[in-house]
C-alpha cells in the first residue's frame, strides 16, 4: 500500500524512522473480532487522547466511546483496520457511503459532480475514527491505517466530518493527506462541521485538488 503526505501526494517514509515502525503490522478486523477487541480498543482510545494525532477524532469519556464503538460495529458495511507491533498501537474504522443513503445531506451548496459520481459507483468510505497510541511516528501510523482501510475495500475516496472550530483536528487531518471540501450542517445539530476527503490514487487526487483549494480559500479560518 501507499500512504499520503499533505497535499495529496504519495507518502514516502522519511529516513531514520524508528525501527519499531519496521515491525508495524496492519490487518483487517471484522465485526466479530472488533467486538472481542472492544476492551483493548477502548484502552487505545484513552491512550490516544494523550497525543496530537488523536485531535481529529476526540470524544469524551471511556463509556461514551465504547457505546459509540458498539453502534458502529452494528452498522451495515462496518470495516476496521488495526496496527500492531508488540501490542495494539492504532486502529481506524469506517463504513461505505451508499448512493441511496443520506450521508451527504447537509453539505452546504451543490455537491461536486466528481464526488457524486464516486458515491454513485460505491467508491466512498466514511472514516469515523482513527486512533493512534502516542509515538514519535504516530502520524505515519495514522496515514498507513487510513490508506490500508480504503485500499483494502477498493474505495476511491475517504470522507469524514470535523467540528469547524476544532483547528488542531483539521490541521492533523490535512497533515495526513485530507483535503477540505466545504461546510456541513447536521440536521439534528447546531454545530457547523467541515467535510474532508482523502483521495486514493493520483486520478482521484487530481480531480479533487482544485475543488479542495477553492473550498479552503473561501473559508476565513
Amino acid at each position: 500500500m501507499t500512504a499520503r503526505s499533505e497535499r495529496g501526494q504519495p507518502y514516502k517514509p522519511r529516513g531514520g524512522e524508528p525501527s519499531t515502525m519496521d515491525a508495524l503490522r496492519l490487518r483487517r478486523v471484522n465485526r466479530w473480532l472488533a467486538q472481542g477487541l472492544s476492551g483493548k480498543l477502548t484502552d487505545l482510545y484513552v491512550d490516544s487522547r494523550e497525543t496530537p494525532a488523536r485531535e481529529a477524532y476526540r470524544r469524551p469519556g471511556r463509556q461514551e466511546f465504547l457505546n459509540r464503538l458498539t453502534a458502529e460495529i452494528r452498522r451495515l458495511g462496518f470495516a476496521m483496520a488495526i496496527a500492531e507491533t508488540d501490542g495494539l498501537v492504532g486502529c481506524a474504522f469506517a463504513f461505505p457511503v451508499r448512493s441511496d443513503d443520506f450521508w451527504w445531506l447537509g453539505f452546504d451548496g451543490a455537491l461536486p459532480r466528481s464526488i457524486e459520481q464516486l458515491t454513485e459507483s460505491g467508491g466512498v468510505f466514511a472514516i469515523t475514527d482513527i486512533l493512534v497510541r502516542p509515538h514519535p511516528q504516530d502520524a505515519h501510523v495514522a496515514r498507513r491505517l487510513q490508506e490500508r482501510l480504503l485500499i483494502d475495500h477498493r474505495a476511491s475516496l475517504g470522507a469524514t466530518l470535523v467540528d469547524r472550530a476544532d483547528h488542531p483536528a483539521l490541521a492533523a487531518l490535512r497533515s495526513w493527506g485530507w483535503l477540505d471540501m466545504g461546510e456541513f450542517w447536521r440536521p439534528t445539530s447546531a454545530t457547523l462541521l467541515r467535510v474532508l476527503v482523502l483521495p486514493v490514487g493520483e486520478p482521484t487526487a487530481a480531480r479533487l485538488e482544485g475543488l479542495a483549494h477553492d473550498a479552503w480559500t473561501r473559508w476565513p479560518g
